[in-house]
């Protein structure tokens, strides 16, 4: 799995004109699924996602994690970001998952981010065509691969 992680001070997810998915204060989190991912790559990023500690404290330090900041998380899903571009200029997406294998390890990881967070967490739609709005706070963005722990 791969995760693009934002710091953000609010964000949202709009599909057809209409706004399918809001939050303020949190993380926007955009996430790639392939074959190769596991339950155990699930709660590992569920268990990065949630203790990442890239809010600010009273001393303006990045030192808070979402869950301790009373923060938000929007999931969405988001295929492309297992887009090869060795070869010439149209990307490959053969190493993301096809639709029956990405859509329960995608509701798997909402379903253990949420535990995790203690809260629900707000969600994109699979498959549709969306439009992300966000205003990236910091700004702060991490990539996080579970096929590159280290």
């Amino acid at each position: 799995m791969i995760a693009v992680i934002q710091r953000v001070s609010e964000a949202s997810v709009t599909i057809a004109n209409e706004i399918k998915a809001k939050i303020n204060h949190g993380l926007m989190v955009l996430v790639g699924i392939e074959d190769a991912d596991t339950i155990e790559d699930i709660e590992w990023l569920a268990g990065k996602l949630v203790n990442l500690r890239i809010f600010n404290d009273e001393n303006g330090v990045m030192n808070v994690s979402v869950k301790d900041a009373g923060g938000d998380v929007l999931l969405v899903s988001q295929f492309t970001l297992h887009a090869s571009t060795k070869k010439g200029n149209r990307p490959s997406y053969i190493k993301a998952a096809k639709p029956e294998i990405a859509i329960p390890i995608y509701q798997k990881f909402i379903e253990t981010v949420s535990a995790q967070l203690e809260k629900a967490v707000q969600t994109g739609e699979f498959g549709a065509d969306m439009k992300v709005g966000l205003v990236n706070d910091g700004p702060v963005t991490i990539l996080i691969d579970t096929k590159n722990k280290s």
